[in-house]
Order: structure tokens, then C-alpha cells, then sequence
């Protein structure tokens, strides 16, 4: 029985997915926002609009599976700091918020960061993690963040910032670089494959600041190549190459200062399978493509998690 649903609202994707706590299943149901040749991205506004569009379909198909669901939860932020806000969550909130009232079920709240890194461990059967200490990344269009992750009894996850980006996130330079080449948006996948077109060995100089890393110069260099002729597929595997070195280099400062830790991988691009092949090893965890793009997989199991945590104190 799927007892638990999550909905996640983000920038990119309308999500929803239900979980059988019990047998550790999910089954989840996403639409890309739609957003037009050419473009990088979507306003606040317009997103709100596809999400209103986008989500009853979205939903439809899961809950006609089941009648009732213990709690519902619902990513109402993107992160779990202080002001962190996108009007593109209130759609999911607003539409969980009725389903809770409707099925007078328990609705739990978290943010879009904890929802990725959850989504990961559950596909990389690692869901012990959340009674431990681990490193963490999100790698996506809005963060580029490392962060330290420790339990916590009322978010889950207590997720630590140690290092980001301090300009344009690796998402952002992939979807940038991708446009300026002809791909439309969200353009990972195709950058990955005209990157494996590629048979040049790019050695690239990777400078952090502090534990932070800077991307800007990365659409730069690659603006540059460009408009000199160079190939599109090695401008493409030298975009993933440069965004592969710097994770794995943050990776390593990050180790160096808070000792040796298990390392998950979350968020769109680290779906990515050249970046993946530069930073796995014995004790990294990558998400399955289909959990490391916005879902609201890991939605589903923080509510799971919460519900249970409620009902045993009581």
C-alpha cells in the first residue's frame, strides 16, 4: 500500500511520487516545465503557471492508485535557511495542503535541497545514511552546494553549507553553454552525449577560494572556443571535464578538513555519467538518473520519516 505522497514545485519540473514505506517502493510522475527554443530558463511567474497547469495531471495518475495516504509532504522552499523562497513551491504547498484537508492526513513540510539528497540515498539504497554523518553534494541549475549532512530530529536532515559556488551554478553553466550550441533547454543530456563525440583529453587548472569554487569564467572560456571554430563536442566535454574537476576538487578540500566520510551525489547533474566516472569511488553514492533530477521522491520517504517520528513519541 502506498501510504505516504510527496510533491515537489521546482523551477524545472512538476513532481509527485508515492511511496510504500513497507516494501520500499516508490512510484513517481514528473512533466518538465515547458520553456521555449532558445531560452535558458523560466521566469517565477511562468513557472507558477505550467505548475498550475502541469500538476493535476501529474497527479491524477497516483492517486488514483490510492484513497488515502497516512501524510502527505510537500517542498515549500528550496533550501533550509533563513529566507529561502520561490513562488514556484507554493503550487505544490497549496495543492498538498487540500489533499491533507480532504483525506485528513498529516502534511509535513521540508525544502527542495533535503527532498535531492534524500531522493539519492533512497536510489543508491543508502537510506541508513539518515542516522549518520555524510557529505553531501547538490549539483544543479540553483546550487552548487557541498554540504555537511548530520541527523536531525525534526528536518530529517541537518544540511551544513561547507562550500558553493560563488557565481553561476554548474547547472546553469551546462544549460548557458548548451543554448549557445544549439541544444534547447534543460540541455544535460544532450551536452553529455555531443560531449562524447569527443576524443580530446582537456587538462583544465581547477582555483578554489576558500573551499568555494567560481564557474562564470567556464561559459567564458567556452564562449571563447566557440567563436575561434572549435568543435562543439569538445567544447562540450570540456564544459563537463572543467564542472567534473571542480566537484571532485571540493570534494577533496572538503575531506581534508572534516575527515574521511561517505559522499553522496544529488541534483540533475551529477545524473551525468562523465562526471560521474571522474568522482566514484569505493565510498561515493550517486543518485539513479531518475532520482537526480528535481522529484518528489525524497518528499515522499521525509514525510514517511516525519509521520513515523510524530507517532512514536506519542
Amino acid at each position: 500500500m502506498f501510504d505516504f505522497l510527496g510533491i515537489d514545485t521546482s523551477n524545472y519540473t512538476t513532481s509527485a511520487a508515492i511511496y510504500d514505506s513497507e516494501k520500499n517502493i516508490i512510484v513517481q510522475e514528473k512533466m518538465l516545465l515547458p520553456v521555449k527554443s532558445g531560452e535558458c530558463g523560466l521566469r517565477q511567474s511562468d513557472a507558477v503557471f505550467h505548475h498550475t497547469n502541469q500538476l493535476s495531471s501529474v497527479l491524477k495518475k497516483l492517486l488514483k492508485q490510492n484513497e488515502m495516504f497516512k501524510a502527505i509532504g510537500v517542498s515549500d522552499r528550496p533550501r533550509n535557511v533563513k529566507g529561502s523562497y520561490m513562488p514556484c513551491f507554493l503550487t505544490g504547498k497549496n495543492a498538498a495542503e487540500i489533499i491533507s484537508y480532504t483525506m485528513k492526513s498529516d502534511i509535513f513540510y521540508t525544502s527542495h535541497q533535503i527532498g535531492h539528497i534524500v531522493a539519492a540515498l533512497f536510489s543508491c539504497n543508502r537510506l541508513s545514511l539518515l542516522n549518520e554523518k555524510f557529505l553531501a553534494f547538490h549539483v544543479s541549475g540553483g546550487t552548487t552546494d557541498c554540504l555537511l549532512c548530520t541527523p536531525d530530529d525534526n528536518e530529517i536532515i541537518n544540511a551544513e553549507l561547507f562550500s558553493k559556488s560563488l557565481d553561476l551554478k554548474a547547472g546553469q553553466a551546462v544549460d548557458r553553454i548548451g543554448v549557445m550550441l544549439g541544444i534547447d533547454f534543460p540541455c544535460g543530456k544532450q551536452l553529455e552525449k555531443l560531449a562524447s563525440e569527443s576524443y580530446v583529453n582537456f587538462k583544465v587548472n581547477v582555483k578554489l577560494k576558500k573551499n568555494n569554487c567560481c564557474l562564470s569564467g567556464l561559459e567564458n572560456q567556452c564562449r571563447k572556443m566557440f567563436e575561434s571554430g572549435i568543435p562543439k563536442a569538445d567544447i562540450a566535454r570540456y564544459c563537463l571535464t572543467f564542472i567534473g574537476e571542480t566537484i571532485k576538487k571540493m570534494t577533496a578540500a572538503a575531506l581534508s578538513e572534516l575527515g574521511h566520510l561517505p559522499v553522496v551525489y544529488a541534483g540533475g547533474v551529477m545524473s551525468n555519467m562523465y562526471i560521474k566516472k571522474m568522482l566514484e569511488n569505493n565510498d561515493t553514492y550517486f543518485a539513479q538518473p531518475e532520482f537526480s533530477c528535481d522529484n518528489g521522491a525524497g518528499v515522499a520517504i521525509i514525510a514517511s520519516e516525519k509521520y513515523k517520528r510524530k507517532y512514536r513519541k506519542c
